[in-house]
């Protein structure tokens, strides 16, 4: 009888609890990809255009501060459009992962065009990196065909799903899946809906408030924290001290392992496939 995830101790010894701080470089592709047109609506693209241009920079300067390693998920479009930032990124020594090739949701897509922005983005960041292990979704949503083009590609973990605290296989795919939450993601805090002006900014003082409950709350129960946050609304230049304030909680609390997603994926198939195999 397999083990059940959940009583599975997926961390080295000493360590209770794994956090990630990764980081959606969509820069302008997420509304390029929502509306074509929008190349033409300059004042709009200039929200991406800011992660990019002034954004990357400072966290990477607040990640060396630190002296933490992050995993920043890039569309291939992106990779193509700003190469010196991605190249940036790389030489800091962080991990480059997979986006999509347009900030375009799979279930948008038939299988075939899905299997085409897997492979384009891809060959986009194959210019920096010989191996790209790990993908998220352009929104967080899969289709019946996303789990076996990911594997097909020779992927390694999925950090997408909201069912769970704690990594798990997904059955049949051999594939890591590293948990999300909207309440860890800065989006949902941050990004003003300038069309509607129907969502107010969040302060600071509240989403520091959120974080550190749910990472406290993740700490207790032994599970995996994944920080989801986008260059052009964390990177503004009130917010930086935020993050580097949840940097600073994660690096100093006794137990916690910060690591880039792909170490915490290959650490917890270490601990899960011995125990999908149990008896």
């Amino acid at each position: 009888m397999a083990a059940r995830a959940d009583t599975v101790h997926f961390w080295p010894p000493g360590i209770e609890c794994a956090v990630a701080f990764t980081f959606d470089f969509d820069a302008e592709e997420v509304w390029l990809a929502g509306d074509p047109a929008t190349v033409e609506r300059p004042g709009r693209l200039s929200q991406g255009t800011y992660g990019a241009k002034v954004a990357v920079p400072l966290i990477l300067d607040v990640l060396a501060r630190q002296g933490v390693p992050a995993t920043f998920f890039v569309p291939g479009r992106i990779a193509e459009r700003h190469p010196e930032r991605v190249a940036e990124i790389v030489a800091a020594g962080h991990e480059l992962a997979h986006h999509g090739y347009t900030h375009t949701s799979p279930t948008a897509l038939t299988p075939a065009q899905e299997e085409e922005e897997l492979v384009r983005g891809t060959e986009a960041l194959a210019r920096f990196v010989p191996w790209v292990r790990g993908y998220r979704s352009p929104s967080w949503e899969f289709t019946q065909h996303t789990l076996g083009l990911l594997e097909k590609h020779g992927f390694e973990y999925s950090s997408n799903l909201m069912d769970d605290i704690r990594p798990y296989l997904h059955a049949g795919a051999g594939l890591v899946e590293l948990p999300v939450h909207w309440s860890l993601d800065d989006a949902a805090h941050f990004w003003f809906a300038e069309d509607e002006w129907s969502k107010k900014i969040s302060t600071v003082e509240e989403v520091e408030a959120i974080w550190q409950a749910e990472f406290e709350g993740i700490r207790r129960l032994g599970g995996c924290c994944i920080f989801t946050m986008h260059p052009q609304f964390i990177g503004r230049p009130g917010r930086l001290p935020l993050l580097e304030a949840m940097i600073a909680l994660a690096r100093e609390t006794p137990g916690v392992w910060v690591a880039p997603a792909h170490e915490i994926a290959a650490q917890a198939r270490r601990a899960l496939v011995p125990a999908t195999g149990a008896s």
